[in-house]
């Protein structure tokens, strides 16, 4: 069955997109949620004017992104955690802790899922982290931990 996407649907389609879908799906969920309608001759006009908005947007919000790597690229982040004699932390710092610590420093609101770390950080120093900012657009931080006073 052909719909046209009304919004965003993970592993179907974006906004605007006229896709084929299993008639089941399209009628047990895309309908009645309203996330899509039923494509016929008529709604093609509108899907182009979906797709327009949603190109306009998106161009906005990567230019946005891209000046928010520029801002985060050229700090460096501090992040305070409690520390023994050699160096080694009492626990780690994670997502939550860089995001919180980025956004007091720079003002750049990043959100936990956003940063992109393999592993816990659990020594002192200074540690690039990549944080996914908008499709594609990447920024790695400085974020240097610091022993707790």
């Amino acid at each position: 069955m052909k719909v046209l996407l009304r919004r965003d649907v993970e592993g179907v389609g974006r906004r605007g997109d006229i896709v084929e879908v299993k008639g089941g799906y399209a009628r047990n969920f895309l309908l009645p949620s309203g996330s899509a309608l039923p494509a016929s001759e008529g709604v093609a006009g509108q899907a182009t004017a979906m797709r327009r908005s949603r190109d306009l947007r998106d161009a906005k919000d990567r230019s946005a992104a891209e000046t928010q790597k520029a801002e985060l690229e050229r700090s460096v982040v501090k992040v305070s955690a409690r520390a023994g004699a050699h160096g080694k932390l009492f626990g780690s710092v994670g997502p939550v802790e860089i995001a919180t610590a980025v956004a007091t420093s720079t003002g750049v609101e990043v959100e936990r899922g956003q940063v992109v770390l393999d592993e816990h950080l659990k020594d002192l120093g200074e540690v690039p982290v990549t944080i996914t900012l908008f499709g594609g657009v990447t920024a790695t931080v400085k974020i240097e931990i610091v022993p707790l006073d």
